[in-house]
């Protein structure tokens, strides 16, 4: 089972991007340490060389980190078939404790390596590298969950048994069952629809409002409600959103829509949504470098894209479920 291509690529890729956060990691100590722009040193000019090949090597690297969480549950997906009781990447990823936790970091480390690179991109528009130290703690910060990830997923892929009887989706996400996969599904409906709506409504109309004023508080109010707005949307596509793709009042399953029977519309749904938590959440955490003397003429055009595209992903989102839910004969 370890030879199945997808746990080879994902296992070879997971240990080369821990190599290269560590690499990136031990030369952001010494940027942290040693970064003078003022010194004509040795070592400030050692550091500016180096740092172009670190900022290129990084960005590669989180690159495979956005693509190796969709391709981590495609490929759990994929070897359902080999476990009694799995029907799709749930069932699989219950098969050992390591599935679980692993899928969590590889979504934590989703969000975090995307606002690493848009920090990147920021840090590097400006002629004097004004969020060079932030961006290597940053990394510094990060490194230690990329290797977590990397352990948890070696040892779910190592831990695989194809004689454990698993439990299929129908039993993991339903309210009879155990733990969140049981929790969400028995939420009532009527709230959580309401709270899905209002919270899309309030953020879109916070972005439009900071791009408009672009003041420090609608700035950080818009990226609040952005990351709480993730999380509304993922209970609510677990309570009810997904009830209308499968069409049956029961079926909770929050991986089986990325199965062709479902025209693969899990795809276009959780890439919006993890898309505009990346974008939404950099919002507020660029906010503080407005400040800077070198940002001010271009931090302000990145905001706007940042905030445009985080209110228009969620709209996606939305559009995507109610056109599920508007052109089905399903009714709850």
């Amino acid at each position: 089972m370890i030879m199945h291509p997808g746990i080879i690529a994902l296992s070879l890729g997971s240990l080369v991007v821990a190599f290269l956060v560590l690499y990136g990691s031990a030369h952001g100590i010494r940027i942290v340490r040693h970064w003078d722009l003022r010194s004509g040193s040795e070592l400030q000019l050692g550091l500016e060389r180096q740092t172009y090949l670190i900022s290129t090597v990084m960005s590669y690297a989180f690159s495979f980190q956005l693509f190796s969480l969709f391709l981590f549950i495609f490929t759990a997906d994929k070897v359902s078939c080999l476990f009694v009781g799995a029907m799709c990447a749930a069932g699989t990823l219950h098969v050992n404790g390591y599935g679980y936790p692993a899928l969590s970091l590889k979504i934590i480390n989703f969000i975090f390596g995307g606002i690493w690179l848009i920090l990147n991109f920021t840090d590097n528009r400006a002629i004097d590298y004004p969020l060079i130290k932030k961006k290597y703690l940053f990394l510094l910060a990060l490194a230690p969950l990329i290797v977590a990830e990397t352990i948890f997923q070696g040892a779910y892929f190592l831990k695989l048994d194809a004689h454990v009887i698993t439990s299929c989706c129908g039993s993991l996400f339903s309210p009879e069952g155990k733990g969140v996969g049981a929790i969400l599904p028995a939420l009532p409906v009527a709230p959580v629809r309401a709270v899905f709506f209002a919270s899309i409504l309030c953020t879109s109309a916070s972005g439009i409002f900071f791009i408009r004023k672009q003041t420090a508080a609608t700035g950080y109010l818009f990226s609040f409600l952005s990351a709480v707005t993730f999380v509304v949307c993922i209970i609510a596509l677990i309570s009810f959103i997904s009830l209308y793709f499968y069409e049956l009042p029961t079926h909770h399953c929050p991986f089986c829509i990325l199965q062709g029977e479902y025209s693969y519309v899990g795809y276009p749904l959780y890439l919006s949504l993890l898309g505009a938590a990346v974008a939404g959440i950099s919002t507020g955490l660029l906010m503080p470098a407005r400040s800077t003397p070198s940002l001010k003429n271009i931090l302000p055009p990145i905001l706007r894209s940042l905030t445009l595209t985080a209110i228009s992903l969620y709209l996606i989102f939305t559009l995507i479920s109610l056109w599920a839910m508007t052109f089905t004969d399903f009714r709850l």
